[in-house]
């Protein structure tokens, strides 16, 4: 059973459905960063694991096509964080609020045994894209390489070390390619959970299948924490859309086709 989506189902209303809930003309969403859920300390600096935090948050607003405006950051801090450790977090946080152009507007702290990092962003788009409507014949389409955050991912769990440049540690988000081709994208979600998963959830909403175009390794196809777009448009746009991507520099790959059926995610759970 997948508990995730039980308890989504749970909470039944218009909003919910999609990375972020659109609410007269502002978008709302919330990510939480856990210790030993998502990171550990020593895989990680403070700074790097406040600013990781953050770009997950955004990777919601951007594949909704929307610009963070203001952040309220929930902070569960260990009894012994020093300082210093603490003005590291904030600087982190900080900058990484900055580079993406939103403010830290409030929140909350308390005391923990683990390092916690809950955020909610609001965000601002006059065309938000939304799961859904796909439809048949759309083309199916990732950006950027898969599979890299795993393979770092069992390096880590191994007790090995991984570049700090890793997009496990660094999310590599595509803010400029969303911008130059929103126009022409009909659907679009983060890869959090998988490009298989997040497929299945897409396509499980639509009522809809895959034709793929060429086989997707499953090491690729399973790998979480991602932070790439998985998108559809229609095969119109095909050329405008890498055009856009070469000029945003941004890898794309067409993989798939929406069809009628069903597909199903045959990768393990990268959640509870």
């Amino acid at each position: 059973m997948d508990k995730e989506l039980f308890y989504i189902s749970l909470i039944n209303n218009k909003y919910i459905g999609d990375d972020a809930a659109v609410v007269d003309g502002l978008v709302y969403s919330a990510d939480a960063f856990c210790e030993n859920i998502h990171f550990k300390r020593e895989w990680m600096s403070l700074g790097q694991i406040a600013a990781k935090a953050v770009a997950v948050n955004v990777s919601d607003a951007v594949a909704m096509n929307a610009t963070p405006r203001y952040a309220l950051v929930t902070i569960a801090i260990p009894k012994a964080c020093t300082p210093a450790q603490m003005e590291e977090l904030a600087k982190g946080l900080g900058s990484a609020c900055e580079e993406y152009g939103c403010q830290i507007i409030g929140g909350d702290t308390v005391a923990s045994d683990r390092l916690d990092i809950s955020i909610a962003l609001v965000s601002a788009t006059k065309r938000p894209i939304y799961r859904k409507p796909l439809r048949e014949r759309y083309l199916l389409a990732y950006t950027g390489d898969l599979g890299s955050v795993a393979k770092d991912l069992r390096r880590l769990l191994r007790g090995g070390r991984i570049s700090p440049h890793s997009k496990f540690v660094s999310p590599k988000l595509r803010t400029d390619f969303m911008r130059r081709a929103a126009r022409h994208i009909k659907v679009a979600m983060d890869i959090s959970d998988g490009l298989f998963d997040d497929l299945a959830k897409m396509t499980r909403l639509n009522r809809k299948g895959v034709h793929f175009l060429a086989p997707i390794p499953k090491a690729k196809g399973c790998s979480g924490e991602e932070y790439e777009l998985l998108f559809a448009f229609d095969p119109r746009h095909k050329y405008s859309i890498l055009a856009r991507a070469r000029a945003a520099r941004t890898p794309v790959t067409i993989f798939g086709q929406v069809v009628r059926g069903r597909f199903r995610n045959l990768c393990r759970p990268n959640h509870f």
